[in-house]
């Protein structure tokens, strides 16, 4: 009677195995046919089917902390354990000593959705080694010794999702390396020995939505390869020795909306057609050498949204540069190396609402920077040496709606408010707090400039105010003067003209300016022309008696004196005139008489002469 009774279990066990298999397959267990099992033969079947019977856990494994997980996790396994239960969805064999994986050794887990593979020693995987494993989602093989991966290694993965490669030795990826991953969504590859990408080597990964390549040996960026992703929105490129991003490296890409480019260090221009083809929404280049916004690069992306260029030595935000990225919304530039932030400098984005400038050199920030300060959300300003004045009572009216962060901005300056961040100024400010002294003309050159036509002109001009003012020069209804060419304005106010030419003649205006007023001050600059000099080698009037027409050197005669040399031709002309006065001396006839013209000194006195000086030589 009791043996009848556990073959009726046994039957009863395996009516459910049967019905479990087919709702694994699809099939409608209503519709499944239904056997009366007479008691023999279904214990015989069970017996002699392979595996069929095997729902026992192996005895260096965990199966009960989690339904249908096998956690065989640091038990310091040399193989794959046998007799795991048919029904598994998560194998974990982490950390063991795991050397290699054959074809067919995981084939009969149908129904596993995960395997961990990660931290063992895995130098070999067999092309067909994950065959069978057609419900795999996620395979992580992170931390063993791969080193190249070629076509067929992940032959029979068709459902994967997630595959994770990083902390292996790979040096190549192949051409087809991931040809069978149609599913695949997200593909870690970082902190391996890569040196190559195959142009084919992501051929096959139509549904690939996230890449990080990141702490290898890539001296360029695979552009060929990342072309063969129709699907890529992500793109994460960090901590790579790579000197340039070609123009059209990312060609191809045009579904990709993050792009990430990470501590570069050899990156200090990014060329203008680098992102050509691109239509991010979020863009960050961190931790590199950029000495500028690059704006030529980024003029095309109309829908960026965040632009983050934080840790460059970036000094200063020019005026509307950032206008054509009409839909941007937020700008990191933390841990810079910012001065300045120009007036109008985030004109035209009218969504504009995040600002992140923290741990920078500003010393202000005025409120024509922005184009409607009053929606301005987050302003991240701390770890900035900010001055106090007039330049920041926006800032004070607008603190208690703005989100600073995790620490207010703080003042620098002046010293009796020094230390105090906005939070804790009163509504109602004291006498002398946050106020500006306006711009003054504090010395100046003279007002009456004398330069010689081709000589070198200089005015001086200083001013003072709080905040120290600015110094510029202008000519009267024309153009300010910049820092660059013949009449330039130096880094300390200076006006320098060099060459002076006639057409400089006339005023120039120094204006000293800061945001509570300016001043200015007029100085005249008279050119003297310098007449031709009288009595040169083609003078006319030196004659030489008994010589017929004017003595001079043509251009035969300079090529002559340059092919024989100078004191052969000098000792030839002295024997030529000793000969001519002898001949002279004998007949009598020749006298002996030079002309020469000379111009006298202007007097001290004259007007045009500036000093005293002579202005035409004797010869």
């Amino acid at each position: 009677m009791g043996q009848a009774s556990a073959l009726d279990r046994c039957s009863d066990q395996l009516d459910a195995t049967l019905q479990l298999l087919w709702a694994r397959e699809g099939m409608d267990t209503a519709k499944a046919p239904k056997q009366a099992w007479p008691p023999w033969p279904p214990l015989l079947f069970l017996l002699l089917l392979p595996g069929a019977g095997s729902t026992s856990c192996p005895a260096v494994c965990d199966c009960a902390s989690q339904p249908r997980a096998v956690l065989c996790a640091h038990r310091r396994l040399e193989a794959v354990p046998g007799e795991l239960p048919l029904d598994t969805e998560l194998l974990d064999l982490s950390g063991n000593r795991l050397w290699g994986l054959q074809r067919g050794m995981l084939s009969r887990l149908g129904l596993l959705q995960e395997l961990d593979l990660s931290y063992n020693q895995l130098s070999i995987l067999e092309p067909g080694a994950f065959h069978g494993l057609r419900s795999l989602l996620i395979l992580k093989l992170q931390g063993n010794r791969l080193r190249i991966m070629g076509p067929g290694v992940f032959s029979g993965l068709s459902a994967l999702t997630l595959l994770d490669l990083r902390f292996n030795q790979i040096v190549l990826f192949l051409d087809g390396a991931f040809g069978e991953l149609g599913s695949l969504r997200q593909l870690e590859v970082g902190d391996n020995h890569l040196v190559f990408v195959a142009p084919g080597a992501f051929v096959g990964l139509a549904q690939l939505r996230a890449l990080t390549l990141e702490r290898c040996n890539l001296s360029m960026v695979p552009g060929l390869a990342l072309a063969r992703l129709p699907a890529l929105v992500a793109l994460r490129l960090r901590e790579l020795d790579i000197e340039r991003l070609p123009a059209g490296a990312l060609q191809g890409l045009g579904q990709l909306k993050e792009l990430e480019i990470h501590h570069w260090p050899s990156l200090e221009v990014l060329e203008p057609g680098s992102l050509a083809g691109l239509n991010l929404s979020s863009l960050a280049i961190t931790h590199c050498n950029l000495s500028s916004v690059p704006f030529q690069a980024l003029y095309h992306l109309s829908f960026l949204r965040v632009l983050d260029l934080s840790q460059n030595p970036i000094s200063a935000i020019p005026a509307r540069k950032l206008s054509p990225l009409v839909r941007l919304q937020e700008l990191r530039l933390s841990g810079a190396s910012l001065t300045s932030i120009a007036a109008h400098a985030f004109h035209g984005l009218t969504a504009f609402h995040l600002l992140d400038v923290a741990d920078n050199s500003l010393q202000t920030l005025e409120e024509t920077a922005f184009p409607s300060p009053d929606k301005l959300v987050t302003l991240k300003l701390s770890g900035n040496p900010l001055t106090c004045d007039c330049r920041l009572l926006w800032l004070l009216r607008l603190r208690r709606h703005l989100d600073f962060g995790t620490s207010p901005p703080a003042c620098a300056g002046p010293q009796h408010v020094q230390g105090k961040n906005l939070r804790e100024f009163s509504d109602i400010l004291p006498p002398g707090h946050f106020t500006c002294k306006p711009a003054l003309i504090q010395k100046s050159g003279p007002r009456w400039v004398i330069a010689e036509e081709g000589g070198h002109a200089v005015f001086s001009c200083s001013g003072d105010g709080d905040p120290t003012p600015t110094i510029s020069w202008m000519r009267p209804q024309g153009p300010w003067l910049g820092r660059a060419g013949r009449i330039r304005v130096l880094e300390d106010g200076t006006l320098e003209i060099r060459s002076v030419q006639l057409q400089d003649r006339g005023a120039y205006v120094c204006v000293v300016s800061n945001v509570a007023g300016n001043d200015s001050l007029r100085t005249w600059l008279e050119v003297i022309q310098v007449e031709p000099l009288n009595g040169t080698l083609s003078d006319p009037n030196i004659t030489m008696p008994g010589i017929p027409g004017p003595f001079f050197l043509d251009s035969r005669g300079v090529a002559m004196v340059l092919a024989v040399g100078f004191l052969p031709f000098l000792t030839s002309v002295t024997l030529c005139f000793g000969l001519i006065a002898l001949w002279s001396k004998g007949k009598g006839r020749v006298r002996h008489h030079m002309t020469f013209d000379f111009v006298a000194p202007r007097p001290s006195g004259d007007k045009n002469s500036g000093s005293n000086r002579v202005t035409a030589k004797l010869f």
